[in-house]
């Protein structure tokens, strides 16, 4: 186990996620909870999915513009050897990843690492997505963040796609998904 020199304490490690659906800021709070440990001089590193193209290659960008440098890796174990000596370990989009995420994040809290994790906890279909469920078991922390109904103004959490196409991974913007609450969303046609 790693000992804070300066504290004379173990130091300990823990699982953060934020979860909710499309537009509802998770990589927002993501980008504000890195740059707050790197404010406290913690080591930090990013790691993003490489599919996740959709505003840059390499940085982690929200919907607003906000970015910070990050890793894009092609599978979650490559994690474990890119982190090595990290404090706080950040994973935007983590429901693109493989199914041995959590895994990965256990042994990282282990070492002491602070995991942080934000991805979408539900698909288009409303069903649970890729490692979310698992990475949501485990967490020390969760926080579900919502998004406004386009259609109605109330609280929304399900990822409404607008285009016919059934593939479970679409990358996308508000041009083929939009917010829902639940009442809207089984309301919308089952596309």
């Amino acid at each position: 186990m790693f000992i804070e020199p300066q504290l004379g304490k173990e130091r300990k490690g823990w699982i953060e996620v934020v979860c909710g659906s499309m537009f509802s800021g998770k990589t927002e709070e993501l980008i504000r909870r890195l740059k707050r440990a790197q404010i406290a001089n913690r080591k930090v590193e990013i790691f993003k999915p490489t599919i996740d193209t959709r505003y840059d290659d390499v940085n982690v960008v929200s919907h607003d513009s906000n970015s910070i440098r990050s890793t894009p890796v092609s599978h979650s174990e490559n994690i474990l050897l890119l982190a090595d000596g990290v404090e706080v370990a950040g994973i935007d989009e983590a429901q693109f990843l493989d199914n041995e995420l959590p895994n990965v994040c256990e042994k990282l809290a282990k070492r002491g690492v602070r995991v942080i994790i934000a991805g979408l906890d539900m698909d288009f279909e409303g069903r649970p997505f890729g490692p979310m469920p698992q990475l949501l078991s485990i967490a020390d922390y969760i926080t579900k963040v919502h998004a406004i109904c386009v259609q109605c103004g109330d609280i929304a959490h399900f990822s409404y796609r607008k285009s016919a196409n059934k593939s479970k991974i679409l990358l996308g913007e508000k041009d083929s998904y939009e917010p829902r609450c639940r009442t809207c969303y089984y309301k919308g046609e089952q596309i």
